[in-house]
């Protein structure tokens, strides 16, 4: 982790489109209140159970971010990547991220004190509308995720994942060069030895195609169903 060049927000070509609802002394006030630096990949953003002064903004990169189960064991819940918020939860609740998020890749972050963008929801309703939007979403996705989890076998539960983690793909944000096969298995909740039974199957299947750690999906449809119908 290392401190990144200091670009104002008033001047940032990355911003979020929540900040262009933002007024000029809005800005300025985010700006005294955030700081921005840059993680290598594997190094946290942040650690479940640590306290939360911050809410993170992913300039640019890739994070995973994960449930802590057990000493080894782990779920991942999420990816964030450009343009996207991490730790929103903590804004109104307890003081502790309740997860933990690790960079992917090199990524540059903005961390945004807590009682700075609680006082712009405060004050300016239109922000506070598209942050609570992106906050939805990402429950959305969670909901989801529970009933993948608790709805599925373990071919369904990769297929789903798969499809999830290539809708960042279709976002022209490259992700399974930067994925380890246990972070697969860790976002279908299966285990390791499982993923790479079920890669190997639905390749042999034509469903999916794998160079090294890059996985490309061939029928987009096929493996839509297995996910849906577990």
């Amino acid at each position: 982790m290392e401190n990144a060049k200091h670009i104002s927000c008033r001047e940032c070509d990355r911003a979020s489109q929540c900040f262009q609802h933002l007024y000029p002394d809005e800005l300025e006030f985010i700006n005294s209140r955030k700081i921005r630096l840059t993680y290598l990949p594997g190094e946290n953003l942040f650690k479940q159970g640590a306290f939360s002064p911050y809410i993170m903004y992913i300039v640019v990169g890739l994070a995973k971010v994960f449930l802590q189960t057990g000493r080894h064991r782990q779920v991942n819940i999420r990816l964030a990547g450009t343009g996207e918020f991490l730790a929103f939860h903590s804004l109104f609740g307890r003081n502790v991220y309740a997860c933990s998020a690790a960079a992917l890749r090199e990524s540059t972050v903005c961390m945004i004190e807590k009682k700075g963008l609680l006082h712009l929801l405060e004050k300016n309703s239109n922000f506070a509308l598209r942050m609570i939007s992106k906050n939805c979403r990402n429950e959305n996705h969670l909901l989801g995720m529970i009933e993948n989890i608790t709805s599925r076998q373990m071919r369904g539960k990769l297929a789903a994942a798969l499809m999830y983690l290539h809708s960042y793909e279709e976002k022209a944000q490259s992700v399974f060069p930067y994925l380890t096969r246990q972070d697969i298995a860790d976002f279908a909740c299966i285990s390791h030895e499982s993923a790479i039974r079920y890669l190997k199957e639905f390749e042999k299947d034509g469903l999916i195609r794998v160079h090294g750690r890059n996985i490309q999906i061939t029928d987009r449809e096929r493996l839509e169903m297995i996910g849906e119908k577990g």
